[in-house]
């Protein structure tokens, strides 16, 4: 069975630049293949503020926007998340979609293609890296970066040299990681199914 790898574009502003390095992405990920890639756009998924009442870990979800997000995350091998950078870290409606459930992302794999301004996201990027972590999301070392400025000086993405290199790299340390990690969910499920 192919990896299914979801490219989740963490942006939810109005006017966003984010649709456009989206688009190029899923582009350049099917190009590079080695997985079944999607894109998740969290605007179209409406979760608004966390209105769960119990803990995540526990999935005992009451609400179908939540079972219907948690099913999605779920059925994905790994993750490239497409962050701006905003005021130092990454938008509050990423942190949020990501809070919603728990187990639905443990032991995968996950990428980050940070853009923002001169500093191109790395600070947004380092500061998901965080909270992927706690979610027990391996990321790779591969970190492609976009500085916004020179990238929509004609107000349309056009990227700059070396970014296909680095979506490719980043894109095979992804795979890789993914396809080994679901060996370790596998084995999770049959122990606890034994048990």
């Amino acid at each position: 069975m192919p990896l299914r790898i979801a490219l989740v574009l963490g942006s939810t502003r109005p006017g966003r630049r984010g649709d456009q390095i989206a688009a190029w992405a899923l582009e350049a990920a099917r190009a590079h293949g080695g997985a079944d890639y999607e894109l998740v756009d969290i605007a179209n998924h409406r979760l608004g503020n966390l209105d769960e009442p119990g803990n995540p870990n526990l999935q005992q979800y009451q609400h179908d926007h939540t079972r219907a997000w948690g099913e999605l995350v779920d059925s994905f091998d790994g993750f490239v998340f497409l962050v701006p950078e905003y005021n130092h870290s990454f938008p509050g409606a990423l942190k949020n979609a990501l809070d919603y459930v728990y187990r639905e992302w443990n032991d995968k794999a996950a990428g980050i293609i940070s853009y923002g301004g001169w500093a191109a996201g790395v600070r947004a990027a380092e500061a998901l890296r965080l909270v992927l972590a706690e979610l027990q999301v391996a990321t790779v070392r591969t970190q492609p970066t976009i500085s916004t400025l020179p990238s929509f000086h004609t107000g349309t993405f056009i990227p700059q040299d070396g970014l296909d290199t680095a979506v490719h790299g980043m894109l095979d340390q992804v795979t890789a990681w993914s396809g080994a990690l679901r060996g370790v969910r596998e084995t999770r499920t049959r122990r606890a199914t034994a048990a």
